[in-house]
């Protein structure tokens, strides 16, 4: 054998290892969402809160269902109506899958976003979406553990205060497992994507 067929020999021999490594990696249980992945999270696994139709609801009443879990404010200008309008869009491009998305929204002002103003305000996106509230002594305990953060920020007036708050959505499994955190600002597509796929798990 020549040199330059020895040569080759080695470097056909280096791409096939190389090759044969990457199998393990490409081959990896479970699917690549674009969200961040918290399969196996300790934490966020359910909650007790009323909806705005004054029924109690916990995650079991979704279950066979994808629930889309967002914590924000009726008054809030920009991130959550663009949220909530993102959610609804995801459930138009799932087509009849999206029969089987439940979009939730859950207050961190309710002093202010009463049942009829949560309410009204779901009905603006979908009137499938629920809006959820609790007391605020039971809110802080749940932003506790679902690991979101909101505080007060004084206005003018004491009515006219904002509530600064974590932007993104909590993406539950139809088992009722936490499974993604979705970022404000991914667009519906991907997120339309991610959920096709737990559907199809």
């Amino acid at each position: 054998m020549n040199k330059r067929n020895a040569l080759k020999l080695i470097a056909i021999y280096a791409l096939l290892t190389g090759a044969i490594g990457l199998i393990p990696a490409c081959s990896k249980q479970g699917p690549s969402f674009a969200g961040i992945d918290l399969t196996g999270a300790d934490y966020a696994k359910d909650f007790a809160l009323t909806d705005h139709n004054g029924q109690p609801r916990t995650l079991k009443d979704f279950a066979g269902k994808v629930v889309v879990m967002f914590f924000g404010y009726v008054q809030c200008p920009d991130v959550c109506p663009t949220s909530m309008a993102e959610l609804a869009e995801v459930k138009r491009l799932l087509g009849k899958d999206g029969e089987r998305v439940q979009g939730l929204f859950v207050t961190v002002d309710p002093a202010r976003d009463t049942p009829e103003v949560l309410k009204g305000y779901m009905a603006a996106f979908d009137p499938t979406f629920l809006a959820l509230y609790t007391t605020p002594e039971k809110l802080a305990v749940l932003a506790k553990d679902y690991k979101v953060y909101y505080k007060k920020v004084e206005g003018p007036t004491p009515t006219s205060y904002s509530m600064d708050h974590s932007a993104g959505s909590f993406v539950y499994d139809t088992q009722g497992k936490l499974r993604l955190y979705n970022r404000y600002g991914s667009g519906a597509a991907l997120l339309a994507a991610d959920i096709k796929l737990l559907l199809q798990q």
